[in-house]
């Protein structure tokens, strides 16, 4: 049986620390900066897209992480909206649209249709538009058509 060493080396080396209680806590990133919102992001954003079990028949799924600028803490309870050009519409139909809630780790997950090349990229859309944090914009581009996941990030500052 091999026994493990809690100190201050084994810490330090798995990125944690231990509180005066006792109880270990993952170490965050200090001066984690705020995402800028990237150029095109907002085109066809459509405010207050409804929150979405799914858009439409799926088949791709969008996915990401919600965090606080400054120390990296995750956010729950964030909403997301997401939109593409797809197989089944454009991004500015009102069906391309929808929103999620990021979960208590502070991640989304949303499944939506096959995004497709629109202007030569395959590309989302993604906005952190609930007001508690200054509003960001995202446009990841995919690395080929035939991806069938597409990750955002968001580190989010105060409004």
């Amino acid at each position: 049986m091999t026994r493990s060493s809690l100190n201050r080396r084994s810490l330090i080396a798995g990125g944690g620390a231990v509180l005066a209680s006792g109880l270990f806590v993952p170490a965050r990133a200090k001066g984690l900066a705020a995402t800028p919102s990237m150029r095109g992001g907002s085109n066809n954003y459509r405010a207050g897209a409804p929150i979405v079990e799914r858009i439409g028949g799926g088949g791709f799924w969008m996915t990401g992480t919600v965090r606080r600028a400054g120390d990296g803490a995750p956010l729950p309870g964030q909403r997301i909206q997401i939109w593409a050009h797809t197989t089944e519409g454009h991004e500015r139909d009102p069906q391309s649209h929808g929103a999620t809630l990021t979960d208590s780790n502070g991640e989304f997950r949303l499944e939506m249709p096959q995004i497709v090349p629109a202007f030569g990229q395959p590309h989302g859309h993604l906005a952190y538009d609930s007001g508690e944090f200054k509003t960001v914009f995202l446009r990841p581009v995919m690395s080929s058509a035939r991806d069938k996941t597409l990750a955002a990030h968001f580190v989010l500052q105060p409004a």
